[in-house]
């Protein structure tokens, strides 16, 4: 039996009928592109966060992307960011022309050190972009008050994040305003890319809708701006509404297989995760750490057991950001956490006895390695 860190299979097999009958009514509808389940869809999940608008486009990194053209994040800005993240959340910042500027993250849960982004503020700086994580919240509420400080606007990176919330606000409700993917793998998943922005500002939704339709008004006549082709498409959006009514049960699902690893492997040497109080984790990654990661991983292979690493290369020892000069060593926690993290499989649909194949082969590999 081989166990990976994610499968659809189970789950699609579950769902099959829903989702087969989701493309059905988007093919009999007639309108394939920006029709009733794209806004069916976009005002369900603003909804769901409790916020005014919604607005669906083809992917998390374009969600990224509209959402700080929107704001008027551009050339000469600087956006300050964390580099333990997905390249994603660079290259958007990358595409506007702005600058990323990375400050580090906590040894305890991974996420962005609040504490150092006064230190890295510059009359340049135009943005503060968490990103939330594996499946937790960033001490949004500090945050807020840096922003507020330095008249900054925060733009959430909520990819990992669908039903976080800290403090019972949920994750992309603070900023002006957030962005999510619903890649395959994420807590809320997709058949292919899409993604969303949301926001409570009217101007902000509106610059959103142009700017996914290239730029064009709302009778799609006329480009106010120069725009993109960022279109969340009906199969996609009609498949994400029926999920969405079942992502509390994803949710639940993915915190009882966090809580069997954390009691099945209490007693082991491996760092397990730590949820930050107040806030409430849904476990989008179950990353664990340990200094012999590789030998760990390359063990468990012949057993039947494949892990992922979330993330082997932070984003500024990349190459493809080796114009950002920022030096090996200034980040050091990033840069340790890099060396020694992997994620165990997580995903609702994990059997029970698959995840007992996992921590029976861990047990046995850590008394080895």
């Amino acid at each position: 039996m081989t166990t990976r860190v994610w499968d659809y299979l189970a789950e699609y097999e579950a769902e099959r009928a829903d989702i087969l009958d989701a493309v059905d009514q988007v093919f009999r509808s007639g309108q394939l592109i920006l029709g009733p389940s794209v806004t069916g869809f976009e005002e369900e999940f603003a909804a769901y966060l409790g916020l005014a608008y919604g607005v669906g486009v083809d992917n998390g990194t374009n969600a990224l992307v509209l959402a700080l053209r929107a704001l008027g994040v551009g050339p000469g800005d600087e956006v300050i960011t964390v580099s333990n993240t997905a390249a994603a959340t660079v290259v958007a910042v990358d595409q506007v022309g702005a600058t990323p500027v990375f400050v580090d993250v906590r040894e305890s849960d991974h996420l962005l050190d609040t504490a150092q982004v006064e230190d890295a503020i510059t009359p340049r700086t135009r943005c503060l972009l968490p990103v939330h994580l594996y499946g937790q919240c960033v001490d949004l509420p500090s945050l807020e008050e840096v922003a507020t400080r330095h008249d900054l606007v925060i733009i959430e990176d909520c990819a990992q994040a669908h039903g976080a919330r800290r403090h019972g606000r949920p994750a992309g409700t603070t900023g002006r305003a957030a962005a999510f993917s619903f890649y395959p793998t994420k807590v809320l998943g997709a058949y292919g890319d899409a993604g969303a922005v949301v926001t409570d500002d009217a101007d902000t939704d509106a610059a959103l809708r142009r700017l996914r339709y290239y730029g064009m008004d709302e009778q799609r006549s006329v480009a106010r701006t120069p725009g993109h082709n960022s279109r969340l498409d009906e199969i996609h959006a009609e498949i994400l509404r029926r999920k969405l009514r079942r992502l509390d049960g994803y949710i639940e699902a993915r915190r009882r297989i966090a809580a069997r690893y954390a009691e099945a492997l209490a007693d082991t040497d491996l760092v397990l995760p730590a949820v930050t109080p107040g806030n409430d984790h849904v476990y989008y990654a179950y990353v664990v750490r340990h200094p012999r990661r590789d030998a760990i991983i390359e063990a468990l292979r012949p057993r039947g057991v494949h892990l992922g690493v979330h993330y082997r290369r932070p984003v500024h020892t990349m190459d493809g950001f080796a114009h950002l000069k920022q030096a090996e060593g200034s980040l050091p926690v990033t840069e340790a956490l890099a060396d020694e993290i992997f994620s165990l499989p997580m995903y609702p649909s994990l059997p029970e006895e698959q995840q007992d194949q996992v921590i029976a082969a861990l047990r046995e590999v850590l008394r080895t390695v």
